[in-house]
């Protein structure tokens, strides 16, 4: 079966040249792990890519995803957000049948 990659927004990019990820040697790694309050949960750091890992890159920045996590972010968007609560990355998931008010964890 085909898996769509995950989309990045500009803004995402954006911010990761702002905190000089790239120059660092860094990427945005976003991975699914089992847990959380939902069932799911999204890992999001900043990490070196390996190997076998889904690269998307734009304007010098890079987000990483590992081939384990892929099916759960088929569509996704990864985006970054400033609201009063605080900045963060943030995933839009059409997979997810339901999440956590937290925004980390979710259900399939």
């Amino acid at each position: 079966m085909l898996t769509i990659p995950p989309k990045v927004t500009p803004r995402a990019f954006e911010r990761l040249a702002e905190i000089g990820a790239a120059a660092q040697g860094k990427a945005l790694r976003v991975a699914v792990e089992g847990g959380g309050c939902s069932g799911f949960q999204y890992e999001i750091d900043l990490d070196a890519p390996k190997d076998d890992d889904l690269i998307l890159s734009d304007k010098g920045e890079t987000v990483v995803i590992d081939a384990v996590s892929l099916p759960f972010l088929a569509d996704a968007t990864i985006d970054f957000t400033e609201e009063l609560i605080g900045a963060r990355f943030v995933i839009n998931n059409p997979n997810a049948s339901s999440s956590c008010g937290c925004g980390t964890s979710f259900s399939m």
